[in-house]
């Protein structure tokens, strides 16, 4: 079997497929279940807008507003001896807990919550996918380079969310500096110019282009092979995406983008050539297949294959959350030599570069680019004397974010909706599914 890489997952080829006999005498019963059949999943695709169906945005709210609050809580696990495997484990259990308290009433006809994307914990020069298993984890140290990336779904409506922090940065007593703080600053910039560009009638490649202008003032590298994808229900990998980088072998097809469309922003870049490669270290994370069956043979790997059909039919998972470790080390083995799953390998750059990432959930709408979850930064945490004198970006920095105006050129007043976890007067709040937000 071939493989052809990719960043987000590698993708087997050579799948044999099964071929199922056409029956000639199809009763009319047999053609009327599967006109209504037909007719429902039309219906059903219908609902996943949310310009007709308000309560899908709100659903995506939810699903962000769990990202930013379980970000919080593993930025503050990530501390010098935090080991990688115990802080994934609770990031996972906290995104599993928080989605626990929402959309819980029979009226809400959610059928499926969870992880969307596993806690991943990639250090320095490695750039996606790391949740190892207990025995290969590793601990954190003062002055790591931490991306902490994962994701949720309400009701299959993702949201994702990644944040960069150095561990033991203090902006009093002691500034990130040098390489660090170029590549940190460089993809918080161009995370923030991409946020401003995603709008209705711009194109994805004005993004791609933004993303190179602001990574040469600074002197780094965007990572190649990264995709910030269009999500859908139960679709985390959408057609439409924008490419970090247009490489002569990496090119993606030019779009413009329209009014309630969801994205993921993924922004990564490097101080290294941005061309990372497998690593040695073990793959634990993975994604279903959909499109590939197949009778497996062995005991575990039938056990471990029923586990991610129940629990993540759409969704990427970590391995190293099944408590059978056995079932899943063996199971993903046979699952992997039938073409069951897809893999996101761990990938790296040199020893001795540093990798950044930003990376949020956003949508479009009418009154201009709505950003679900964009957790702060702080940039007084860095140093560096790299300044930005590009007009262009400057401008386009300094515009603001997802507000329109009206035509005597002042901002329009809009309805901003906050989070709160305590208890709110009903009279000015909305209930998203037991997440109190504040009308303001």
């Amino acid at each position: 079997v071939s493989t052809q890489s990719t960043w987000g997952y590698q993708i087997f080829t050579g799948i044999s497929w099964q071929m199922e006999p056409i029956d000639k005498k199809k009763s009319k019963k047999k053609e009327k279940e599967e006109e209504e059949e037909e007719g429902s999943e039309e219906e059903e695709e219908e609902e996943e807008s949310f310009e007709k169906n308000p309560a899908i945005l709100d659903k995506y709210r939810s699903a962000a507003i769990i990202t930013s609050d379980v970000l919080k809580f593993v930025i503050g696990l990530c501390i010098p001896g935090a080991d990688i495997w115990e802080v994934c484990q609770k990031g996972d259990k906290k995104i599993e807990e928080e989605v626990g308290k929402v959309y819980t009433s029979k009226k809400s006809k959610v059928k499926e919550k969870g992880i969307a994307f596993p806690t991943c914990i990639n250090v320095n020069e490695v750039c996606g996918h790391f949740s190892p298993l207990k025995d290969e984890s590793r601990k954190l140290v003062e002055g790591d380079l931490v991306k902490i990336d994962l994701g949720c779904h309400i009701d299959g409506f993702i949201a994702q969310i990644a944040h960069t922090i150095v561990i033991g940065a203090d902006k009093a007593a002691k500034k990130v500096t040098a390489k660090k703080a170029e590549v940190v600053l460089a993809a918080r910039n161009c995370y923030e110019a991409a946020l401003r560009l995603l709008k209705e009638g711009n194109l994805n490649t004005q993004i791609t282009k933004m993303i190179g202008q602001v990574s040469a003032i600074y002197k780094v590298s965007p990572v190649e092979g990264v995709l910030s994808h269009r999500v859908k229900k139960h679709m985390i990998d959408g057609d439409d995406v924008i490419i970090n980088k247009t490489t002569t072998d990496q090119k993606v097809e030019e779009h413009k983008f329209e009014k309630f469309e969801v994205y993921v922003i993924d922004i990564i870049l490097s101080t290294g050539e941005g061309k990372p490669k497998d690593t040695e270290q073990r793959t634990t994370v993975y994604k279903r297949a959909l499109e590939t069956s197949y009778s497996l043979k062995l005991k575990h790997s039938r056990s471990f294959f029923h586990t991610v059909n129940l629990k993540y039919p759409t969704m990427p998972f970590s391995i190293a959350s099944f408590e059978d470790g056995t079932s899943a080390r063996v199971g993903v083995a046979e699952c992997i030599n039938h073409d069951l799953l897809h893999i996101y390998p761990i990938l790296a750059e040199k020893s001795g570069e540093f990798v950044a990432q930003f990376k949020a959930t956003a949508v479009l709408l009418p009154s201009g680019t709505l950003v679900l979850n964009d957790y702060p930064f702080d940039k007084e945490l860095y140093e560096t004397s790299i300044k930005i004198e590009d007009k262009e970006v400057l401008d386009l920095l300094n515009a603001p974010l997802g507000r329109k105006k009206d035509q005597k050129g002042k901002d329009k007043p809009k309805t901003c909706l906050l989070y709160t976890s305590d208890a709110a007067d009903e009279r000015s709040s909305v209930d998203l599914g037991g997440r109190r937000i504040i009308k303001k």
